[in-house]
């Protein structure tokens, strides 16, 4: 008989019946193998000090972007913060760079201009606005200074018309839809 602690992992995953015979669940998969959870999205280090995005939790939408150097935002001002990394954006999406809450919330921080094509593979950069009228930020190397969401985008083929269809809104603007 052999002893159950000497058993080395077989080269696939173990399934075992559930409480429904048709419902198997893994129970171990072999050593280095993760269980899909998602597509997988490529990020290179442009500099060996660079932080890779994380998130705080699983279900959050936002991938929190790290400072790559110390930068001094004056008030009513803005600056260019480099990130370190550059991303391979699969086609058919776009990476949209937004503020952390607790930033512009506490620290009056904000973000300007935030789209990363998925064409693009340059440093990702975030532009901060400090919009205290009297108080500097200071970013620190390895700050979380934005978080980068990933959406979907669809691309149209544009075409030039003379007439648009009527819509009950129309060419109603700024305000009116009401306070």
């Amino acid at each position: 008989m052999e002893d159950s602690t000497n058993k080395k992992m077989p080269p696939f995953p173990v399934w075992q019946n559930s409480c429904c015979r048709h419902e198997p669940v893994v129970t171990s998969l072999p050593m280095g193998m993760k269980p899909y959870t998602g597509p997988e999205l490529r990020v290179k280090k442009l500099d060996p000090e660079a932080i890779i995005p994380t998130r705080a939790n699983k279900t959050d939408a936002g991938y929190d972007l790290y400072a790559l150097e110390d930068v001094e935002i004056p008030a009513v001002n803005h600056k260019l913060i480099k990130t370190g990394i550059s991303m391979a954006i699969p086609a058919g999406y776009v990476g949209l760079i937004w503020p952390r809450s607790g930033l512009a919330y506490k620290n009056g921080l904000d973000v300007f201009a935030g789209v990363i094509d998925a064409g693009y593979r340059g440093d990702v950069g975030v532009i901060l606005y400090n919009s205290r009228v009297t108080d500097h930020y200071q970013v620190k190397r390895g700050d979380r200074i934005a978080q980068i969401l990933f959406q979907k985008v669809k691309g149209f083929e544009l075409v030039e018309v003379d007439d648009l269809d009527d819509t009950q809104r129309g060419q109603g603007g700024f305000g009116s839809s009401g306070n």
